[in-house]
C-alpha cells in the first residue's frame, strides 16, 4: 500500500481516481444513451460522452504537467453509482417513462461526484502553483457544472410529464 505523505502525492492519488472515472464514464454514457426513450436525454449522453473523452485527454496532460504517466486508481464512488444503476436494471420492471426519471437521477449523482472531485482538484492544483493544471480542470469543472444543468432540467420535464400522465403512480389508459 503506498503511502500518501505529501500533498503532491495526494494530488495524484486523486487524479488518478477522477481519470479512472472518466475513463469507466466513456464505456458507461453510449449505454445510457441507448437505454433512454427520451430524444433529448439520449442526446445529451451522446454529447456529454464528446466532452468525457475531452476531460480524459485534460487529464492526461495535467497528468504530464507533474511530470507522471496517466495512471488509473479504482474509484469506489463511480463503481458505487454504476453498481446502483446496474442493481437497479436487474432487479426492476419499469415504464420507459420511470427508466428515463431513473437515469436522470443517475446522471445527477455522478455529476455531483464528479463536480466535488474537480472542485477538491482546482484547489490542490492552486496550492501546488500548478496553473496549467487548474485551467485543465476547471475546463472539465466547468463542463460537469453544464452536464449537470442540463440533466436537471432534462429531469424537472420528465418528471413533470410522468406526474401529468400518472396521477397516483398507476398507469393510466389513454382513451
Amino acid at each position: 500500500m503506498p503511502t500518501v505523505t505529501s500533498p503532491e502525492q495526494l494530488f495524484e492519488h486523486e487524479l488518478k481516481d477522477i481519470y479512472y472515472a472518466e475513463k469507466t464514464l466513456t464505456n458507461v454514457l453510449p449505454m445510457l444513451a441507448d437505454e433512454a426513450s427520451d430524444r433529448e436525454l439520449s442526446r445529451a449522453f451522446t454529447s456529454h460522452l464528446k466532452e468525457t473523452e475531452k476531460h480524459v485527454t485534460n487529464l492526461e496532460k495535467v497528468f504530464r504537467t507533474i511530470g507522471k504517466s496517466p495512471q488509473t486508481h479504482p474509484c469506489p464512488g463511480i463503481e458505487g453509482i454504476k453498481k446502483e444503476h446496474d442493481d437497479f436494471m436487474h432487479e426492476n420492471s419499469t415504464s420507459s417513462k420511470m427508466l428515463d426519471a431513473f437515469l436522470t437521477g443517475a446522471a445527477s449523482r455522478t455529476e455531483h461526484y464528479e463536480i466535488a472531485a474537480y472542485t477538491g482538484l482546482v484547489s490542490q492544483a492552486r496550492a501546488l502553483k500548478q496553473p496549467e493544471a487548474v485551467e485543465l480542470l476547471q475546463e472539465n469543472l466547468k463542463q460537469e457544472k453544464e452536464a449537470l444543468k442540463k440533466v436537471e432540467t432534462i429531469s424537472k420535464r420528465l418528471l413533470k410529464d410522468a406526474n401529468g400522465s400518472s396521477g397516483n403512480g398507476k398507469s393510466r389508459s389513454r382513451a
